[in-house]
């Protein structure tokens, strides 16, 4: 069994518990729960934000807001859940299938463990960076699927094809994806997963996926500036 198909059935199973807790929570519970799960991924955000280089940060996530604000990503991901909720909810527009789609995927998919956990899979068929992600990943689609419903699962599907594609090519990326520049993707995927929390905790309606072209504008600055 593969890494991917390993955090993706976690990610499975940890959601669909908690949406047998949907709806059995009260309003006031459900937004504490909530928002206390915010605090968690701010914390997680920060951390993982201060690894790399600043200035590295700061242009590539200004430019890749850029060019993500003219592509509309954020729009984008939000219809597909909304045709995806469409479907499993019988047109019931007021559902949070689009949300916690977009959150979920976001948040398991953003982040080093997801690179080289599935680096390691792939080359040395070492599961356990995976398996401890699959752990955090699981606990993480509990409490969100407990609010958000069923678009957290098909986060597993993003993740899932997103992973394993890094272990199907592992041999190849193993050069490229350095300690260092894993250090500065994750710096870059920090402050994404920052901005997460803020949405969650504050309500601040930031719009995440706008800001994820700034990895590709953290490869090229790394490649072009700091790797000298």
């Amino acid at each position: 069994m593969t890494g991917a198909t390993i955090n993706a059935l976690a990610i499975l199973a940890g959601g669909g518990v908690g949406l047998l807790l949907r709806g059995k929570l009260t309003d006031k519970l459900s937004t504490g729960i909530i928002r206390a799960i915010g605090l968690c991924i701010i914390v997680i955000g920060v951390s993982g934000a201060l690894e790399g280089d600043i200035m590295l940060m700061v242009v590539s996530l200004a430019l890749g807001t850029l060019i993500g604000e003219l592509l509309r990503i954020e729009g984008g991901l939000n219809n597909l859940g909304l045709r995806l909720q469409k479907k499993m909810s019988a047109g019931d527009e007021n559902t949070s299938f689009a949300e916690g789609f977009v959150t979920a995927t976001l948040l398991f998919c953003v982040g080093a463990m997801a690179i080289v956990g599935s680096i390691d899979s792939g080359l040395r068929g070492d599961h356990s960076i995976i398996i401890t992600k699959s752990i955090l990943d699981a606990v993480a689609a509990l409490l969100l699927a407990s609010t958000f419903g069923v678009g957290v699962l098909f986060s597993a599907v993003a993740v899932f094809f997103y992973q394993g594609s890094i272990e199907l090519f592992a041999g190849n990326l193993q050069g490229v994806l350095t300690p260092a520049l894993t250090a500065q993707i994750s710096a870059v995927g920090g402050v994404m997963i920052l901005a997460i929390g803020l949405n969650m905790t504050l309500n601040a309606k930031i719009k995440t996926a706008n800001l994820l072209p700034g990895f590709l504008f953290a490869v090229g600055y790394y490649i072009l500036f700091v790797r000298g």
